[in-house]
């Protein structure tokens, strides 16, 4: 019952080797989907060592490949309504439709900093990447599942901290609160085409997400990169019930599970996944 067979499935923010948006795309293609990777960098560095050799989007069309689905990679800035519908016009003309969407792409900006020491530049930033790029994607999207008239699925990465904010994360968080509530709103204006608009609000999980902040951490305690990832993420680790970050695929097995016919009467949810966080 979680078979994709014959679905198409287009996902933003893929790029990444340890993304929750690459691990998105090899389960929704190990179950049966045709996919549409999106990055707005073809090659996105990671900074976890023995990453170097990842090959971005090309890599992962191989990938997909071999798990015998077809797929389609395309650079796409999300924040950019022309790239985004030059895209949705690749996508269509090569595979005709578009069934499932999984808006996983984001930015975390910078960590820590009080709001009366953040600039306007990484306010717009990080507002533009997690909220005003969420609602370009799912309306050009949505436009596409509506003209079908044949339902559709639409998935939102949002994260708890739009539910929880901290110190030093006020932009992040209120985009990803904005994101939240967009999928609720959303949900509500296309439940009448048979569209189910659904979210995952991520806790802790090891991704790329981070990458620039463990290397600033690294720069201001003197130790390495890896140092820095691993203490603090298990400071973390500290406060999850579970006892530990969870990963990309567990993530992504969720996402699965929400544009599978299994969800078929689930709408306007936005999930929280943290391994006891709440």
């Amino acid at each position: 019952m979680m078979s994709l067979e014959g679905k198409v499935a287009f996902i933003t923010g893929t790029g990444s080797k340890r993304g929750m948006g690459h691990a998105i795309a090899l389960k929704l293609a190990s179950e049966g989907a045709n996919i549409i990777i999106t990055d707005k960098y073809a090659v996105p560095k990671s900074m976890f060592p023995g990453d170097e050799p990842w090959g971005g989007l090309n890599a992962e069309v191989a990938e997909i490949k071999a798990l015998g689905r077809d797929t389609l990679a395309l650079t796409m800035d999300v924040s950019n309504s022309q790239e985004i519908d030059e895209a949705v016009a690749k996508s269509l003309e090569k595979f005709g439709k578009i069934d499932i969407m999984v808006h996983a792409a984001g930015l975390r900006g910078p960590v820590g900093i009080p709001l009366v020491d953040l600039s306007e530049k990484d306010i717009r930033a990080v507002i533009d990447v997690d909220l005003v790029a969420t609602f370009l994607v799912c309306k050009a999207i949505a436009k596409t599942m509506i003209d079908k008239g044949a339902g559709g699925k639409i998935v939102i990465i949002s994260s708890l901290s739009g539910l929880k904010p901290q110190p030093g994360s006020a932009a992040y968080g209120a985009a990803k609160a904005g994101s939240i509530s967009l999928t609720k709103s959303l949900a509500l204006e296309l439940a009448k085409y048979q569209i189910n608009v659904n979210g995952i609000n991520p806790a802790v999980f090891i991704t790329n997400l981070r990458d620039e902040t463990y290397a600033k951490l690294a720069a201001t305690q003197g130790i390495s990169w890896e140092e820095a990832r691993k203490k603090d993420q298990g400071g973390l680790a500290k406060m999850i019930p579970w006892g530990r970050p969870g990963t990309p695929e567990e993530i992504a097995d969720l996402a699965c599970f929400l544009v599978s016919d299994l969800s078929r009467y689930m709408t306007g949810e936005t999930i929280i996944l943290g391994g006891g966080v709440n």
